[in-house]
């Protein structure tokens, strides 16, 4: 029986994170299962940071849920890699989880170029929407935020209230740094996406991403010339 978002935001947050503040990622990820076990999914965009939380749920569970949002604008490279990704973990369950309108249906109804006029809009049809009606079906969610990535980041824990999606979002590497991730993807010899090694340190929609130069932030590169710096997934509402 699907826990309610009412029960769920009775558990003290701040209580939990204190039980788990001294465990490590793995150790985060078998609470998680461990106490939501099939009402829990992975939302995972493929960059560096997912593709760490991949294997680490492959130790953990090998029969995960993974949904990836699969915006019909991703970059050539990023379907490679979940093609790859599929080879290496075949147990695990990945999902691609479509929008409603297909992007010859977003261009007739709001122009040809949306994420140009009007980027949240395009988000939120392409990204925001798929993942609240996927995440309808579960309890709680993984994400790979980490800390030190902006400053809207910060203070993110372990465990956290989301009241965007009405959920409990988990984030097992917020401790990690971009050093550590890449050691880790380096130490397995894991599969990541080629345009990490092209100055793409975060990867989104290809007309929305571009390539990052040396000095800048490491999320500059989205939503470029632009105000935006995120695509609201991890905003309250």
């Amino acid at each position: 029986m699907k826990i309610t978002y009412q029960q769920a935001v009775i558990e003290d947050y701040e209580a939990i994170n204190q039980k788990l503040e001294k465990k490590d990622s793995l150790e985060i990820l078998k609470w998680a299962y461990q106490t939501y076990g099939d009402e829990i999914v992975y939302a995972c965009s493929f960059g560096a940071e997912g593709i760490v939380l991949i294997d680490m749920i492959h130790k953990v569970k090998k029969d995960a849920v993974i949904v990836f949002l699969d915006t019909d604008f991703h970059f050539k490279e990023t379907y490679e890699l979940i093609d790859r990704v599929k080879q290496r973990y075949p147990t695990l369950k990945i999902e691609m989880v479509k929008p409603e309108l297909t992007p010859e249906e977003q261009a007739e109804a709001h122009g040809p170029a949306l994420w140009k006029v009007n980027p949240d809009l395009c988000c939120k049809i392409r990204k925001l929407v798929p993942l609240e009606q996927e995440l309808n079906k579960y309890t709680a969610w993984i994400s790979g935020l980490r800390r030190e990535q902006s400053p809207t980041r910060a203070n993110t824990q372990f465990v956290n209230q989301d009241r965007r999606f009405q959920s409990t979002k988990i984030c097992p590497l917020i401790h990690w740094t971009e050093e550590e991730i890449w050691m880790y993807i380096k130490l397995h010899q894991l599969p990541y996406n080629e345009l990490h090694d092209k100055n793409y340190p975060s990867i989104g929609c290809a007309y929305c991403t571009k390539a990052v130069l040396n000095g800048e932030d490491t999320r500059s590169g989205r939503w470029a010339n632009t105000n935006k710096t995120e695509c609201g997934l991890h905003q309250d509402r």
